[in-house]
């Protein structure tokens, strides 16, 4: 007689804090995911959280509160979505992590990598699980992305990156009084909103090695505030790559990144959030030349089209919660999110010092 299988594991069970309109469409992916559900949502006030919850199709079941703090101390919940102002980071996920609840944090993670550093810190001393919430990284289309990157026939020697991720919210009303703008709620504008994207494809593209040098270009744009509303940079990195990214509350949607090789070329015109969420496409060229009278090339960019039956942010969800199984499981913390972060963090940290320091070369240190 054949062995039965073994009964499902309960879902993780989150709470989150706070109503972003990001948590919006982190919560419908934590419902989503086949691993997860919501058991506790807080806000400043209780009618609030119970608004947010009957608007967003959460359980019934869901316990509505009127502060973050009772969301930490509900023993229903085993790990917390942060969707949270940057400013507010440090405090609630050092919280969190000591309450031994297991995070998810929005991006930028903090203001700076002395934050982050805490952060960290409080969750390897609690031994809880720690994710940021890049989404595109969690897309199947990144692994493939990523598998012709490594293909030395098909790209050869990585020589340059360039990444753009922009948008234009329409106008005054967002840059005067939008969260993102705010020096005490977001201070790092623009760069720590979209420009965290831009340097995390970087980052990815070259196998997390770090740049040597940072330099800020001079055309960054300031709010009255001093918060950054567009900006750019060159990295240099030691064997001689180059990347360029520029970032922008400015300017048109566009999220791109270009990678070029001795052999080869990619491009993705949707890398942080898909046009379709159920296929990613992504283009290449290998061997490229001209053709006869320089009239077009061979061979033509070849598409490749990734589908997906559960969005990217479902899909970080759900590998969220199978991380935090196997520590209830006693397989230890999976580190590598903690490591990504930290190094994506210190590139942004660079990029700012470079501004403030009229835009010379900032030597970028790990320790």
């Amino acid at each position: 007689m054949a062995a039965a299988d073994p009964p499902p594991s309960p879902p993780v069970r989150f709470g989150i804090l706070g109503c972003a309109n990001i948590a919006r469409k982190v919560s419908r992916a934590i419902l989503l995911s086949p691993n997860s559900t919501i058991v506790a949502i807080g806000s400043r006030s209780a009618e609030k959280a119970a608004a947010f919850a009957k608007d967003n199709g959460f359980p019934e079941s869901t316990k509505t509160y009127g502060s973050y703090d009772a969301v930490l101390e509900d023993p229903d919940v085993e790990a917390v979505y942060i969707p949270l102002p940057t400013s507010l980071h440090l405090h609630w996920a050092v919280l969190t992590a000591k309450k031994k609840k297991h995070i998810l944090l929005d991006k930028p993670v903090a203001l700076n990598v002395g934050e982050l550093d805490e952060i960290l810190a409080a969750c390897e001393a609690s031994g809880v699980q720690y994710m940021d919430a890049t989404m595109w990284m969690h897309h199947p289309r990144t692994a493939e992305m990523k598998a012709f990157l490594s293909d030395e026939q098909r790209l050869g020697k990585l020589k340059a990156v360039h990444s753009i991720f922009s948008y234009n919210c329409g106008g005054a009303e967002f840059l005067k009084n939008d969260i993102r703008v705010k020096p005490d709620l977001d201070a790092l504008g623009a760069l720590g909103d979209t420009g965290w994207y831009c340097i995390r494809a970087i980052l990815w593209a070259c196998d997390y090695q770090l740049p040597k040098t940072v330099t800020a270009l001079r055309d960054a744009e300031f709010n009255e505030s001093g918060v950054i509303l567009s900006c750019g940079a060159s990295l240099l990195f030691p064997d001689g790559k180059l990347a360029t990214f520029y970032c922008s509350f400015l300017s048109n949607l566009t999220m791109e990144i270009s990678v070029l090789g001795e052999n080869g070329f990619l491009r993705v015109h949707d890398f942080v959030i898909p046009f379709n969420e159920n296929v990613g496409p992504f283009y290449t060229n290998s061997k490229t030349k001209f053709s006869e009278l320089s009239i077009g090339i061979e061979p033509s960019p070849s598409e490749c089209l990734v589908k997906t039956e559960l969005p990217q942010e479902a899909l970080m969800v759900k590998e969220f919660s199978s991380l935090v199984k196997k520590i209830k499981d006693g397989l230890g913390s999976e580190k590598k999110w903690g490591v990504i972060s930290r190094k994506t963090q210190v590139v942004v940290d660079a990029v700012k010092a470079s501004i403030e320091k009229g835009f010379e070369p900032v030597e970028v240190v790990y320790q």
